[in-house]
């Protein structure tokens, strides 16, 4: 003769398979990505903070508040650096810009 089923540990068993499925199925939480413009953005502030440190420095030794040449041109020449390679970033962004905007459909 056959043991007695018992139905609920049946549907428990089904519940938990269930309930291990739909936790396979859901998406893992992927770490967030920074976003491109927040990316720009912080790239530009800091070109900006580079900007300004040269005009201090710049500043300081014209009216004389400090006599070290060589670190205002050097503070000169990495916003210059850093200047231009927004520059040409921007020139390459807006180049892919036009060759997507120009593909034909």
């Amino acid at each position: 003769m056959l043991p007695p089923v018992d139905t609920s540990a049946i549907l428990r068993l089904q519940q938990d398979i269930l309930a291990r499925n739909a936790a396979l199925r859901a998406p893992a939480a992927a770490p967030e990505q920074p976003r491109f413009g927040a990316a720009l953005d912080t790239a530009l502030r800091q070109v900006s903070t580079i900007q300004d440190q040269a005009s201090a420095a710049t500043t300081a030794f014209e009216t004389g508040q400090t006599h070290d040449l060589a670190s205002v041109m050097i503070a000169r020449q990495k916003a210059s650096i850093a200047f231009e390679a927004t520059l040409q970033a921007r020139n390459r962004l807006v180049a892919a810009y036009k060759d997507v905007m120009n593909m034909p459909l």
